[in-house]
């Protein structure tokens, strides 16, 4: 068979035929509806996916079978039933009108081929295999893959936009930043990181990038916020791409906004990347959900690095007390004691289950189960200091039922720490990949 002729349609306001509403239509639509062409799907049934995406003002469902004439006005037909004289009849109506045909059956008799395509920025990727499909869908991902990634000269693109990127990092597994994070870091001129980002992914960078660091230690040395923002909008006034590094999401006690502020006071162009926030991330990697149904409805994210009763604290201790679902404290170690005694003291039951995870997604990362009225004592017990997540909460307890023990990837072994009431305290250490994370996301 010759080679065919690879070309992008512009279908913009065009119609186009969808014949069949099963699985094969179903994964054609969200790229034929992101071209904003005008789409009939003919069917008398279609999958509760399709249906969804009804909302869609360019998509209409004609709710029959095909009849003669339904290609009419059309640009381009797509055959997706699993009956060949159905599929037979379409593609021959489109050839007798000049109308570019793909059949899902049988390629051999279709006059258009649908390439394994993907997006990256404004790049589109589509690779045809010959017929061999899942060679097509490897090389687009791998394309995919190394655009995303900085390794086909996404550093040189003219469409970079120069400007400040706040961007989480993630819980620090550097697989778990996201693709666009990943992206700006190749595409980057300055990166100025902390030291809760994924710091195997600065060994990756250009040799031509200026990293400055940017890291706050608790009660140690730590890079002042001002100068910080003025860093920022200093590289981005040269034109510069400038990426913001940090651990966890920028907005989750990583005073992200802050530095959103200082590059709009200053009219720097500037854009947040979420990261996945470690709060929730975390926990999870430990096996433990922060919500289940049944368990819980609700759960609370908070800062404990300043303790309760302090001038300075923003927490409604006692109306937290009160709450019944899954209770999430970050960069609370120091103070972990005056918590828990607190929240006790407001009604809180001692004996509500609670996990510490220290060094979460690190391959050292190590575990506490205890309840309420001893966590903090088992982790002084156990050594675990910061970086760390308490998880206080019914949820612990559920993950304690588990079958089959830790999360897959994760090896666990057992000792022992004191805690106080009848729930044992319980230290594992969990391996689950490499990278840094903290209680606190970018502070």
């Amino acid at each position: 068979m010759t080679a065919p002729y690879l070309s992008g349609l512009v279908l913009t306001g065009r119609r186009v035929v969808v014949v069949g509403g099963g699985g094969v239509a179903q994964r054609r639509l969200p790229r034929l509806l992101e071209t904003g062409a005008q789409i009939d799907v003919i069917s008398p049934a279609i999958t509760p996916t399709i249906e969804g995406l009804l909302t869609n003002p360019d998509l209409r469902w004609v709710e029959r079978g095909y009849a003669a004439g339904d290609l009419d006005g059309a640009w381009y037909v797509v055959v997706a039933t699993d009956d060949a004289a159905v599929n037979d009849q379409v593609s021959a109506e489109a050839e007798e009108r000049r109308i570019f045909c793909v059949r899902s059956d049988d390629r051999s008799r279709a006059t258009a081929w649908t390439p394994a395509s993907g997006q990256h920025d404004q790049v589109t990727i589509g690779v045809l295999g010959g017929g061999d499909h899942r060679r097509s869908a490897a090389v687009r991902d791998a394309i995919l893959e190394e655009l995303r990634e900085g390794a086909l000269g996404a550093r040189d693109s003219l469409a970079k936009q120069p400007g400040v990127y706040l961007v989480g990092g993630g819980p620090g597994d550097p697989d778990l930043i996201t693709v666009r994070g990943r992206r700006l870091l190749a595409e980057a001129d300055v990166v100025v990181a902390d030291r809760l980002a994924p710091q195997p992914l600065l060994e990756e960078l250009h040799p031509d990038v200026e990293l400055i660091d940017a890291a706050k230690l608790p009660r140690g040395r730590s890079a002042q916020q001002e100068e910080i923002n003025r860093i920022l909008v200093d590289r981005a006034l040269q034109g510069k791409v400038v990426v913001r590094l940090k651990g966890g999401d920028p907005y989750v006690f990583g005073r992200g906004f802050e530095e959103a502020i200082a590059c709009a006071e200053a009219g720097v162009t500037w854009t947040v990347v979420p990261g996945i926030t470690s709060s929730i991330a975390v926990p999870a990697v430990a096996g433990i959900p922060v919500t289940h149904r049944g368990v819980t409805h609700e759960f609370t994210v908070v800062s404990g690095h300043i303790p309760p009763g302090h001038p300075d604290s923003l927490i409604n201790w006692e109306a937290l007390a009160q709450l019944r679902g899954t209770l999430v404290l970050l960069m609370a170690v120091e103070n972990l004691p005056v918590i828990a005694s607190t929240l006790i003291s407001h009604g809180r039951d001692a004996s509500t289950p609670a996990a510490a995870i220290a060094d979460g997604t690190l391959p050292g990362q190590h575990q506490i189960t205890s309840d309420l009225g001893g966590i903090a004592e088992a982790m002084s017990a156990a050594g675990v200091g910061a970086p760390a997540i308490v998880v206080i909460g019914n949820v612990v307890d559920v993950a304690a039922g588990l079958p089959g023990g830790a999360p897959s990837g994760a090896a666990s072994g057992a000792g022992s720490a004191s805690g106080s009431g009848e729930r044992p305290a319980v230290a594992s250490d969990q391996v689950a990949g490499a990278g840094v994370a903290d209680a606190a996301e970018g502070s």
